[in-house]
């Protein structure tokens, strides 16, 4: 595990540098300005990178320190800022690109078939004109960064949307009509999301008085010694069915086994690819839920397996599948599902890495219809790494289960 970390690191490290170098070379390099102060600039640019493995080791070694929290939260601040910034350069960059092409190909255009070129020549260089029109468009990046990132705090910190989704289920019988399900999923409590966040979310849930409550993963980020006492408030949700648990990469990163001792404490029901069985009034309703899509690279017995969740299920009116990863619909809709409940993706979050959320996952949000079964992900309650959440607002999802309207 220890060893997993080292690489993580190193490699998020060394791919902050060289997006640190792109992103001097293309903002900084061009700007006619005192040597002093380009060098001060480069500097902050690659400081962020260089503080990725400091927080790491201060999150370790200090943690609750009030200055290794204020170092922790500029690195994350400043990993956004950067990816808004690279977002900015790249899509300035394929613009200026796509208009060079196009100059090219005018000029190539022209000189065949004009031929007094030098006669129908445009106006002469202009090297200030150009200087001018680069040193704007930096300082526009650097600009509409800032704003986006003040703004992506402001999302991802603020209070998470309800969502309230309605499932259409075939031949669902009448005592089930409007069962009420609510999912959080995705907190990651860590080192700038602690317990009064937590019990923020908490009272949200409550005041909905569902009849289930499921967390489909991502817990925590950290340790049970680092973050019991931040996530503890989840002992206070309360749903007449229970509030059930399934693991997330992320609870894998953090120590899967004895988070999930820790939450059963905290009156959370685990399922460890296996289901229960839910009567309410005369409906019958199975719940089930398997590990993370990953669990076996960390512990070997954790396989993720929606099949066997199902094992000795036995009828009922409803299968309902909790996993945290999308990628598990296949599977759940191969074994027969009515309903999976996923997390996982935060919507893509915030630019670019929406993008390559969409490269992993067949599904990034919302109500979709695989096969005979249907799949909700949500976008998350809480965040991963930078506190930014832009075009992915964070949610807690009340699902009502409803009958399929006949044609």
């Amino acid at each position: 595990m220890v060893l997993r970390f080292i690489l993580f690191f190193t490699i998020s490290t060394l791919v902050f540098l060289l997006v640190s170098y792109y992103i001097g070379r293309r903002l900084i390099k061009p700007l006619k300005i005192d040597r002093t102060f380009k060098r001060l600039l480069w500097l902050a640019v690659f400081l962020t990178p260089l503080l990725i493995p400091v927080s790491f080791m201060l999150r370790i070694g200090a943690a609750g320190s009030p200055r290794a929290g204020i170092i922790v939260w500029f690195t994350y601040m400043s990993m956004g800022f950067l990816s808004i910034v690279l977002a900015l350069v790249l899509l300035r960059d394929f613009g200026w690109g796509c208009l060079v092409l196009y100059q090219k190909i005018k000029s190539r255009l022209k000189n065949k078939f004009s031929a007094n070129l030098k006669e129908n020549s445009s106006a002469p260089y202009d090297a200030s004109r150009r200087q001018f029109l680069i040193n704007s468009l930096n300082f526009g990046i650097i600009g509409t960064s800032g704003i986006l990132s003040g703004y992506g705090l402001y999302e991802a910190r603020r209070k998470p949307i309800l969502e309230e989704i309605e499932i259409a289920i075939p031949n669902l019988p009448p005592d089930l009509h409007d069962f009420r399900i609510v999912q959080f999923t995705d907190v990651h409590a860590g080192p700038t999301i602690r317990r009064g966040f937590v019990e923020s979310i908490v009272n949200q849930i409550n005041l909905l008085q569902p009849d289930l409550i499921v967390c489909t993963g991502d817990m925590v980020d950290g340790s049970v010694p680092e973050l019991s006492r931040e996530v503890e408030p989840v002992r206070d949700l309360y749903a007449s069915h229970g509030v059930y648990f399934v693991t997330g990469n992320h609870d894998y990163y953090s120590g899967a086994e004895p988070w999930i001792d820790e939450l059963q404490r905290f009156g959370m029901k685990v399922l460890l690819n296996e289901h229960r069985l839910l009567h309410h009034k005369n409906g019958k309703l199975i719940l089930a839920g398997v590990n993370d899509y990953t669990a076996s690279q960390f512990i070997r017995e954790h396989t993720s397996d929606p099949s066997k969740a199902l094992q000795g299920a036995g009828t009922a009116d409803l299968k309902i599948l909790l996993a945290h990863q999308p990628r598990n619909i296949f599977e759940a809709a191969a074994s027969g599902y009515d309903l999976q409940i996923s997390g996982h993706t935060h919507g893509g979050q915030y630019v670019p890495w929406n993008y390559f959320v969409r490269l992993t996952q067949p599904y990034i949000s919302g109500l979709h219809r695989h096969e005979n079964t249907w799949i909700y992900v949500s976008r998350g309650t809480g965040y991963w790494g930078p506190p930014l959440r832009l075009g992915a607002p964070s949610e807690v999802t009340l699902l009502r289960l409803v009958p399929q309207k006949t044609v």
